[in-house]
């Protein structure tokens, strides 16, 4: 009788087995295209992180490119990538998702992925960051730390919505509060950005938002020289001033690659453009400057939990993107 069932137990676990792997996908290569570099330290670094937390996970074999910033060296590294075998390739920003969306059609088992753009095609995926209730939480940082009630942002495009979360929020917290903000349109511009962060510096902006992550460092060691302060862009930028960093919007790319292979290996992967915020894990709040008291640093997180939670800001509006 035993033996009967031991048999019996045999096969519903094959069965089990079987059907389990019936829809999963198997990640064997995977390509990375960026920018600018994979050791920039904010950005390239993340999606370079990400690409290796693939690799470690699925075993995978992982290319990457650098550089990749004109439509002719894109389309060259696809075409390479696809006579290796990659059938999952991402590109590291807004600027691939047109150039995806005309390649996919050619290159159908390829799953193409980019950054806040649109994408159009059945293979195509845009991952956009929901930035404005990260930049709604800077603001309110900014706006309550500012000694002179004045505010600055050095964004690199207009479209960004951390933008007008930081604005509404720097508002929320202090009516008051004077705002300017300026856009490079380049998110490597370092001349343009210090050449606005002079500017700032000369109307007594106390605390800047540098919202691009090519020349965020920058514009932080310039603000810690002149003992002013800043949001953090992107990464947790404590480490380059825990006393002039406020406390930095984060994005996780990294996570987000675990994310969208974690979909892609179990056939789940959609095509169009999906939004992550928060509730997703690859947004926060970065370490909080010590010289930020403990009791709005704990009102903050209290804010943050409410947001995951519900959806809705501490002005009792909902996010806007």
């Amino acid at each position: 009788m035993r033996k009967k069932f031991f048999a019996f137990f045999l096969v519903v676990l094959i069965g089990l087995s079987g059907c389990s792997g019936g829809n999963n996908v198997e990640i064997e290569k995977v390509g990375l295209l960026v920018p600018e570099a994979v050791n920039d330290g904010v950005w390239g670094t993340k999606g370079y992180k990400g690409l290796l937390k693939i690799q470690s996970d699925y075993n995978a074999d992982v290319f990457y490119k650098e550089g990749m910033k004109n439509d002719t060296s894109i389309q060259q590294a696809v075409e390479e990538y696809d006579e290796k075998g990659v059938t999952l390739v991402f590109g590291h920003g807004s600027e691939y998702a047109e150039v995806f969306n005309n390649m996919s059609g050619e290159h159908p088992d390829i799953h193409f992925v980019s950054f806040n753009g649109n994408a159009t095609e059945k293979n195509t995926t845009s991952l956009q960051f929901k930035g404005y209730a990260m930049g709604f939480f800077g603001g309110m940082t900014a706006a309550f730390h500012s000694k002179t009630n004045k505010v600055g942002v050095i964004a690199a495009f207009d479209w960004q919505p951390e933008v007008q979360g930081f604005i509404d929020g720097a508002n929320y917290q202090n009516s008051d509060t004077e705002l300017e903000v300026k856009y490079i349109n380049h998110w490597d511009d370092e001349t343009a950005a210090l050449q606005e962060l002079d500017r700032m510096i000369k109307e007594d902006i106390d605390v800047v938002y540098p919202a691009g992550d090519g020349y965020n460092v920058a514009v932080i060691e310039k603000l810690k020289e002149k003992g002013l302060f800043a949001i953090g862009y992107v990464s947790d930028q404590s480490d380059l001033g825990e006393s002039t960093v406020l406390t930095s919007t984060v994005q996780h790319a990294d996570k987000l690659y675990e994310i969208v292979a974690e979909r892609y290996a179990g056939d789940k992967l959609e095509s169009g453009n999906l939004e992550f915020d928060f509730e997703d894990g690859v947004i926060s709040m970065g370490k909080f400057s010590p010289v930020i008291p403990e009791d709005f640093q704990a009102d903050m997180k209290q804010h943050i939990k409410n947001y995951i939670e519900t959806g809705k800001l501490p002005n009792g509006k909902e996010s806007k993107q």
